[in-house]
This record gives structure tokens, sequence and C-alpha cells, in this order.
């Protein structure tokens, strides 16, 4: 798989993470830690929910599609901003199985007749989840990866900027919320969001290009079938005959 297709997978996959997030918010009722907000019935929160899977296998597929594009230039920083979306998709899924048992059971149309408090105390843990994972683990891997992209200047400096920008704000904006300073901010998340969008644009259009000796390229290898090793002229051993000196 050359880089033009790993660029189009990862830009794909970075509109993917946000047409899903936006569905999931809007189809749970929209996003608010209040202890009364509304939460939708039964059919929205389970296609939400399903958004949410969607959401967490894209991320996962962001990293994963960019690793051998950005490896070359740090290991650490590929194997880095791998993990840590690893670990954001790992929180959002368990927001997913504790947001579930309130609107429905498995194998069943039945309600899950849970009390008042449990009800609570599930919505509590996938508001929490929300906020740890795409409100906390987001503006370390994006640090990371802009860091990168800045320093080997892979993409314009406008978009590397941008993202180290709406990392620091969204981390920071989050951080009270965490400590109940403030309540949430959806403007604080404008500059991460336009971010990842832009970047997902310039790799759709223009891609990341590998490094000259790296395997991602296209056309033949040094060594590969067909090409004559250096200092033998002669294609065809077998001949008997070499004009190498």
């Amino acid at each position: 798989m050359n880089f033009r297709v790993l660029s189009w997978w990862a830009g794909g996959l970075y509109l993917v993470t946000h047409v899903t997030s936006v569905a999931a918010v809007l189809l749970y009722g929209g996003q608010s830690y209040a202890a009364d907000a509304n939460l939708a019935g039964r059919g929205p929160v389970l296609l939400g929910a399903v958004c949410e899977i969607v959401l967490a296998v894209a991320v996962v597929g962001t990293a994963a599609a960019l690793f051998p594009l950005i490896a070359p230039r740090s290991g650490a920083v590929a194997g880095g901003y791998l993990g840590l979306r690893t670990l954001e998709a790992g929180v959002i899924l368990a927001g997913v199985v504790a947001i579930l048992p309130v609107v429905a059971r498995p194998a069943t149309m039945a309600g899950p007749q849970l009390g008042a408090g449990q009800v609570h105390a599930l919505r509590l843990l996938h508001d929490w989840t929300f906020l740890v994972g795409p409100g906390l683990i987001v503006p370390f891997h994006t640090v990371l990866l802009a860091w990168l992209l800045l320093r080997t200047q892979l993409v314009p400096r406008a978009i590397a900027v941008l993202g180290l920008v709406g990392a620091v704000v969204i981390g920071v904006v989050n951080l009270s919320v965490l400590a109940g300073l403030c309540d949430v901010i959806p403007l604080a998340a404008v500059p991460v969001f336009l971010w990842e969008i832009s970047l997902a644009v310039y790799l759709l259009v223009r891609g990341i290009a590998p490094e000259r000796n790296d395997p991602l390229r296209a056309g033949p290898q040094r060594g590969s079938i067909g090409e004559c090793p250096e200092g033998d002229l002669n294609p065809h051993p077998l001949s008997g005959t070499s004009t190498s000196s």
C-alpha cells in the first residue's frame, strides 16, 4: 500500500470521526453534564451508541494509517500517537457500555427496569468517559502529532500551529470542567475541530510523502526483480560473461 492510499485512508477516517461524534451527541439529546439533562429514547440512544462504536474504530484507524507515514521521521511519536488514540477509543467504548443499560437490555425489547439512582450513576459514568476520552486525552496526542508535523514540515505550518493552539485551548477548558470551575464551552473545541478538518483535507488532496528511501514510495526498489545489482552490468548471470571489472 503506497503513501497516497494511506493518506486517503487517514484523511477519510478523520472525517468519519467528526461525523460520528457529532451524530452521537445529537442522538443522545445533546451534550450536557447537568444531572437533570434529558436523554433521548431507546432508538436514538442505540443508534448513537453505534455511532460511537464506529467513532472508536475510526479513531484507531487514523493513527494506524498515519503510522507508516510518520514512523520514519520519529518512531517514538508514531507509536505514542497510536497508543494514545487507542486509549481514547477504549475510553469511548467504556462510555458506550455505560449508557446502553439505561435504555435497553440485550436480546429483548423490554426495558432495563433500573432505578433512578442506577440510571443517574450510569449516565454520570458516560459523562466522565466523554470528558476524559475526547476531552483530556485528545490534547496530548494532538500536541504530539502537531509538533512532529511542524518540526518536519510535512504539512503547511499553519495547520500544525492550529493543532498546537487547539490542543492547549481544549485542554485548559476541559481541565476547568474537570475541576468544576466552568461548564462545557462548545466554542473551545473549534480550534481542534479546524485542525483535524484541515489535516484531513490536506491528507486527501496532497498526502504525506514518505522519505526517499522509504519502501512506501512507488516504483521499483534497489535489488528488486528486473534490476541489475550495482557493479554488475550483465542482467543474465547464466550467460557466462560479465562486463564488470
